[in-house]
């Protein structure tokens, strides 16, 4: 992965993991970077408020990654500060009973954000074509329509308003092992840590074909994937908060007409 090479993929292109560096900080600085965070951070909370006053539309916002990829770090350093009651993050664990009863997409639309909101995805809809393939959970036959089904339904919410950037948080595996033995060196940490993980780290080499799958068929112009090098925590937050951001100003978001007459309102004291 290049320096200049763009975040957001183009559609049509064949991904290889392997080409992209997790280790990539473009020509960012540390010091710099953290810097500017709070700058992003006041100008994603602005436009927070525009498009929840504009009310036409909304942003879904996907995150992806191996386990101790950094989705709640994202997900904490790039939304600190924004008002919580135009946000919704919804985190997809294995499905219950009911929603096993329907299709996979049911749970997934109903957590959709409605307009004027950000829906974040902590996990999502490509579980099932991750997991569930990684781990033979259906036939190949069932997930491998789901692709076509996933970009006809990102094609639904696009087609009504929603806004989609899908990231995936490019970790290297030396990394995770990192992540995954400091939460076990660190006891207020444990509540993170689960021996579940470390099957999952064994399949790292099907997840790695997985995703690549998922990142080459389905990345379309209405919902394009962005891999995030995400190794360096300062660079994810930067990546991640700036494509947010630039997506919101290209909204053309706009404050509703005042009432009339507001020229005329004396407040009685």
């Amino acid at each position: 992965m290049s320096s200049n090479q763009p975040l957001r993929l183009v559609p049509g292109m064949k991904v290889r993991l392997h080409e992209f560096d997790p280790n990539q900080k473009f020509d960012w600085d540390k010091d710099t970077a953290v810097s500017e965070l709070g700058e992003w951070q006041a100008r994603l909370e602005e436009l927070q408020e525009l498009l929840y006053a504009d009310g036409s539309q909304a942003l879904l916002v996907v995150l992806q990654a191996m386990d101790a990829g950094g989705k709640d770090g994202t997900i904490e350093k790039v939304f600190d500060g924004v008002n919580p009651l135009g946000v919704t993050v919804t985190s997809f664990k294995a499905p219950t009973p009911e929603e096993l009863a329907h299709d996979f997409l049911w749970r997934i639309h109903k957590a959709a954000p409605p307009k004027g909101f950000i829906g974040i995805f902590n996990r999502s809809h490509y579980e099932d074509v991750l997991v569930v393939r990684v781990n033979n959970l259906v036939p190949p036959e069932v997930w491998k329509k789901r692709y076509d089904q996933i970009n006809q339904f990102e094609k639904i919410l696009a087609d009504n308003g929603t806004r989609l950037l899908k990231f995936f948080l490019h970790i290297s595996k030396d990394e995770q092992k990192e992540r995954l033995q400091a939460r076990l060196d660190d006891p207020t940490k444990h509540w993170k840590f689960s021996i579940g993980d470390l099957p999952v780290r064994e399949q790292w080499d099907a997840y790695m074909k997985a995703y690549e799958d998922v990142l080459t068929k389905c990345n379309t112009e209405y919902a394009p994937w962005h891999i995030i090098p995400a190794n360096r925590k300062w660079v994810r937050n930067l990546a991640v908060i700036r494509t947010i951001v630039e997506t919101l100003q290209g909204m053309g978001l706009k404050y509703p007409p005042a009432e009339p007459g507001l020229d005329q309102v004396v407040i009685p004291d």
